[in-house]
């Protein structure tokens, strides 16, 4: 399956860009504009890899490089979620120098910050490839970037889980004690809530399951259980309802996430490809 990231339109993303240009540039950029008295001069520059990798965020590049000057030409070498190599350009850039060095290293940060995302994502998904269940990332995102980086992990080849608070139930550990329980946790939230909003539970237990099934939990979260007790947590699910989604958290890692999906659950969830990764290393070079 070719992994597709859907960018949020650019009236969402521009103010983040145009801020942070802004914190970069200052007042001006001093070297750019002493160097460059005729502030028309162009130029070409590409960018190459300098480590292997999955390539995520050039559209964002090029946007930055666009904000500066309309007229700024991107040509990507490699597509979104395409595997680069050392030494592999990955993108031409032509037009106004003073936007080439002024954007570069904005847009540089971003494409390396998201393909360090995308290409640890991309390895967790890989070790379930042949597998039904789906590798789902997490909020645990850097503030501000929130959008950005679960683009990155969709480019990995991941699935999104909610985005923010607001589009979906998730019953954790501190909702059931300050409700008292699943059941009246479920019953008080789904009275108060538009009916398209699912309704999601995290489970530590077996007794757990078995509470948020019988007040009919759209989907249950099997969190930080044993292999074995997350075998046994899915085969009351399948036996009680086919429709109930099952989610697996806690603890995963590269060497134990095909352990998990191999119980049987629908989705892995993990902050990891964005709390772990590390960038991949990029340059810009002239001429």
């Amino acid at each position: 399956m070719d992994n597709f990231g859907i960018l949020p339109p650019w009236l969402a993303i521009d103010p983040l860009l145009q801020g942070w240009l802004l914190e970069d540039i200052g007042r001006g950029d001093r070297t750019t504009q002493a160097l460059l008295v005729e502030h028309s001069q162009s130029g070409q520059a590409k960018w190459v890899a300098k480590a292997p990798g999955t390539v995520a965020g050039l559209p964002l590049a090029a946007r930055v490089f666009r904000l500066l000057d309309e007229k700024v030409s991107v040509v990507p070498l490699v597509t979104e979620g395409e595997r680069c190599e050392p030494e592999q350009a990955i993108a031409q850039m032509d037009g106004s120098l003073d936007a080439l060095l002024m954007g570069e290293r904005v847009a540089l940060n971003l494409v390396m910050r998201l393909s360090g995302i995308a290409t640890l994502t991309n390895k967790y998904v890989e070790e379930i490839a042949d597998l039904p269940t789906n590798f789902v990332d997490t909020r645990k995102t850097t503030p501000g970037l929130r959008m950005l980086e679960k683009y990155a992990t969709q480019v990995g080849g991941a699935i999104n889980h909610r985005m923010g608070l607001d589009d979906a139930v998730m019953i954790k550990d501190n909702h059931i004690a300050v409700a008292g329980g699943i059941g009246q946790a479920i019953a008080r939230i789904r009275s108060r809530i538009p009916y398209t909003l699912t309704i999601e539970v995290e489970t530590e237990s077996l007794e757990q399951v078995k509470e948020a099934l019988e007040h009919n939990a759209d989907i249950i979260m099997l969190d930080n259980m044993s292999l074995a007790m997350m075998r046994e947590a899915v085969q009351i699910i399948r036996h009680h309802s086919n429709r109930v989604k099952i989610e697996a958290s806690g603890n995963v890692t590269l060497e134990t996430i095909r352990g998990v999906a191999e119980t049987g659950v629908d989705y892995i969830s993990s902050s990891a490809p964005i709390t772990q990764s590390k960038w991949l290393d990029l340059s810009m070079r002239m001429g």
